[in-house]
């Protein structure tokens, strides 16, 4: 999204921008917001212990943990902190909290019946992730049925300022979302310390096999990203009949590999996206 989108979307309504949680994401969703057009004045951040980076962005302009009487209506919270401290922030949070305030949250397993309940307004429930630090992240978003068309453009904004955003219209498929793209870097980055470790164990020297699996999987994840094909052909076009990949993937591929065990890892978070909502 270009700035002078998100800085049109912007002016089309009033208030101002009020950020719960500045860690790893919600930093990250600040920078994209400062990047791409937000006005400084019309953002406020509510962390009671900022990183230094996240300093070093509330040093440009926003306004660090101000009073409910000392910001201007609140046009969109957004919820970036630890689902399991939601309950005990919730209630700092609700005096920000107007009848037309839209309140968007990234939290894991916290419904949108639950934020509703807890803080009031409209909600948009969102999952990003990690890569939302470099602009490449994935997130999907689901509105409460009042949020309105206007809100849901300025959700839109706010989020695409880290990544692609998906929408859905059913909440139930959130936890399921968690557990695939939420968590997902997770296994990826796992993938690459056993591709390494499996390189030492076939007689490379550790520095160099990590140097491998780094640039081996940071590369074939920025050939899925620009490539037309679906990931099973990118797969195909890379094994030779009886060759090297085919002998490997015989074991990844097996009944046994990685197929049942990527289900229940994705089935396991799943499971406790569901348990933090209580």
């Amino acid at each position: 999204m270009s700035a002078s989108v998100l800085s049109d979307i912007l002016e089309k309504t009033s208030g101002s921008i009020l950020l719960a949680g500045a860690g790893k994401m919600g930093g990250a969703m600040l920078a994209g917001w400062l990047a791409q057009g937000c006005p400084p004045s019309r953002i406020a951040v509510i962390e009671p212990s900022p990183s230094d980076e996240a300093r070093a962005l509330i040093a440009r302009g926003p306004k660090l943990n101000p009073a409910p009487s000392e910001v201007s209506p609140v046009a969109a919270l957004v919820i970036a902190v630890k689902p399991q401290t939601f309950r005990e922030v919730a209630e700092l949070l609700r005096p920000y909290v107007g009848a037309e305030t839209l309140v968007v949250s990234i939290m894991a397993g916290i419904t949108i019946g639950a934020i509703r309940s807890a803080c009031g307004g409209q909600v948009v429930r969102a999952m990003p992730n990690t890569p939302a630090a470099i602009g490449r992240g994935i997130i999907v978003a689901v509105p409460s049925p009042d949020v309105n068309d206007t809100q849901r453009a300025v959700a839109d904004a706010l989020l695409c300022t880290t990544g692609a955003v998906e929408w859905v219209d059913d909440e139930g498929l959130m936890d399921a979302v968690t557990a695939v793209s939420g968590s997902g870097p997770a296994y990826v980055f796992l993938l690459a310390e056993e591709l390494a470790r499996a390189g030492v164990a076939a007689g490379l020297p550790a520095e160099l096999a990590m140097t491998l699996a780094r640039a081996t999987v940071a590369g074939s994840g920025e050939l899925l990203h620009r490539s037309e094909l679906d990931a099973a052909t990118l797969r195909q076009n890379v094994t030779s009949p009886g060759g090297t990949t085919a002998a490997a993937l015989s074991v990844l591929m097996a009944e046994d590999g990685l197929k049942p065990l990527m289900e229940r890892a994705v089935a396991a978070a799943t499971r406790r996206s569901k348990e933090l909502a209580g």
